[in-house]
């Protein structure tokens, strides 16, 4: 699902307008037998909840208790495992991206950072659980098409969990530049 999810498009509707952001780098976590993983020996805490349930829906943590990490559920009930959106490219609302992220970061910094693409699409804590395929939702995963050609994925180990032993270096980070 990691892979699937590269070239995706995040649109967030918010009050103050609409950002769109095309996925650029992802990262996957695999449950239960993951040690890098929260739910890792079949943890299961409030904050964890949302990985236990159903597929599309968003898992959005708090990393050293500052930074919003934005997660897509990617196997379904009782199977929890997600895939963390790292990074993307503005399509939509550079202006108001802009305004969230302060007007001196450099473009290419605006979203390299899942604390950065959270901050960019205003997604807070309120949104864990939401359902990212409803086209009700105010934040949505969509497929305009776009395919990323497999030469242009770059498999690399996952970034930040030492803590998680050899399982820190499974190539389980994906990232592109293409967005043709």
């Amino acid at each position: 699902m990691a892979r699937q999810l590269l070239g995706k498009l995040v649109v967030r509707t918010h009050p103050d307008g609409v950002v769109v952001l095309r996925v650029n780098e992802v990262e996957a976590y695999l449950g239960v037998d993951d040690p890098a993983c929260h739910t890792y020996g079949g943890r299961r805490t409030p904050r964890t909840e949302t990985m236990w349930g159903e597929a599309g829906h968003a898992y959005i943590y708090l990393v050293y208790g500052l930074h919003k990490c934005l997660n897509v559920v990617t196997v379904g009930p009782e199977q929890p495992e997600a895939v963390l959106l790292r990074g993307g490219a503005v399509v939509e609302g550079m202006d108001l991206v802009r305004i969230r992220r302060g007007p001196l970061v450099g473009e290419r910094s605006l979203t390299d950072g899942p604390g950065k693409l959270c901050r960019a699409l205003a997604v807070t804590r309120d949104d864990d659980g939401v359902d990212l395929c409803s086209p009700e939702s105010t934040l949505q995963i969509c497929d305009d098409g776009v395919e990323v050609p497999e030469d242009r994925v770059r498999r690399v180990p996952r970034v930040g969990v030492d803590y998680a032993g050899e399982a820190a270096s499974w190539p389980l980070r994906l990232i592109t530049d293409s967005m043709v």
